[in-house]
């Protein structure tokens, strides 16, 4: 996360993450550490490659199934780069210590407007009734459980990474989603295969946002 190491309320506020600890990613982080790569540049970077996953699958229903199916890789693609930025541009600014005092801002603001990026176009994808108004449903929802998270914060609280639908999770439904989506191209089945992806974003994001609600309220109700 691209914030000063002295900053408080930095380590409530860092998601907690296994890959941190890989020897790949310590590896890659000190390196880019040491070329002095900006952590807020790499946050910026990581809504690049949010943007072009979401014109790769924009571009699917106006395509030839084998282009079709080289879009959903790509935006599958996409997606993991996108979080392999998520994961650098925090190792570098604190393990790094290049962080800056406006690194929340590079660091939250790329992330809400990267999720919806990620999610609403596969429901134009799709090419199936319904299939807009369930994207935005499920990209509202997940834009929901962000804002409790930090709602969490802004009330003293240790921000609440829960899932079972937090931006992890619902980065690595979308992304098998559309794998699962190319696979079934050949048969003309993406549609469905994109709109049962968008369905259990959207399910499991409106649980998490409930579960993350009672958590604050419960913390702040015993005080």
């Amino acid at each position: 996360m691209p914030s000063v190491p002295s900053t408080p309320s930095a380590p409530s506020a860092r998601r907690p993450l296994k890959t941190r600890d890989a020897k790949w990613a310590r590896a890659l982080a000190r390196l880019l550490a040491r070329q002095q790569v900006s952590p807020n540049g790499i946050s910026l970077l990581s809504l690049l490659f949010a943007g072009l996953g979401a014109i790769a699958m924009l571009a699917v229903p106006a395509v030839e199934p084998a282009t079709q199916i080289l879009l959903l890789l790509l935006a599958a693609g996409c997606i993991q780069l996108r979080l392999l930025c998520n994961l650098l541009d925090g190792m570098v600014a604190v393990e790094g210590g290049l962080g800056s005092r406006a690194g929340e801002v590079y660091n939250d603001l790329p992330d809400r407007l990267a999720d919806p990026l990620l999610i609403v176009p596969a429901g134009y994808a799709c090419g199936l009734p319904w299939g807009p108004e369930l994207a935005w449903t499920a990209g509202c929802l997940a834009l929901l459980t962000a804002y409790l998270r930090m709602l969490g914060g802004a009330c003293g609280l240790a921000q609440d990474f829960r899932g079972p639908m937090a931006k992890p999770h619902r980065m690595a439904s979308m992304a098998v989603g559309l794998l699962v989506a190319a696979i079934m191209v050949p048969l003309d089945l993406y549609g469905p295969a994109l709109m049962v992806t968008l369905a259990l974003v959207a399910l499991g994001a409106a649980w998490t946002a409930l579960r993350r609600t009672r958590a604050i309220v419960a913390a702040l109700e015993s005080r």
